[in-house]
């Protein structure tokens, strides 16, 4: 029988099989999902926002993707993961609040999918499958025994990829 280890704003987390991985109501955050298929390490992070650069004084690199998608990796790899067997999926950085205004500063959720799959590319993890943007928030859970994520979203059902 698997556990559903919750993954809250701001946090990640690693679990083997046959456990999975969840976190609710993402909106522009993004959760990332990374798999290794061999070991069947499965990890995900909740990320909020794109660089720690604007975080004046932030201690938790878990918020950004610049600083949580190498903890996440690291984390992972002394669970056993290898690296280089790494694949993404990734969900969320939806635009949820509709603006009359092309202003960057409020387009979060794509900011967020722009620096995530920026650090995947640098670290040389593949995006094998991924359901961003929109303007819907999402719910998702991710299985360790076969890497499918379940994503909820709201007002549109439910599907795996």
């Amino acid at each position: 029988m698997e556990n559903v280890i919750k993954v809250g704003m701001a946090e990640l987390n690693v679990v083997s099989c046959p456990n999975a991985l969840t976190t609710l109501g993402l909106g522009s955050c993004i959760g990332l999902c990374l798999y290794d298929s061999v070991a069947k390490i499965a990890g995900m992070i909740h990320i909020m926002l794109p660089y720690s650069t604007n975080g004046v004084g932030e201690c938790n690199p878990a918020k950004y993707a610049d600083t949580g998608i190498p903890l996440l990796i690291n984390w992972m790899e002394r669970k056993g993961a290898v690296k280089n067997r790494l694949t993404a999926k990734m969900a969320g950085g939806a635009q949820m609040f509709a603006f009359n205004s092309n202003n960057d500063i409020i387009q979060i959720g794509k900011k967020n999918i722009i620096a995530t799959k920026e650090y995947l590319e640098k670290m040389n993890i593949r995006i094998v499958a991924e359901d961003t943007g929109g303007n819907c928030g999402r719910t998702i859970e991710f299985y360790s025994n076969d890497g499918s994520l379940l994503i909820k979203t709201i007002g549109q059902g439910t599907k795996t990829i």
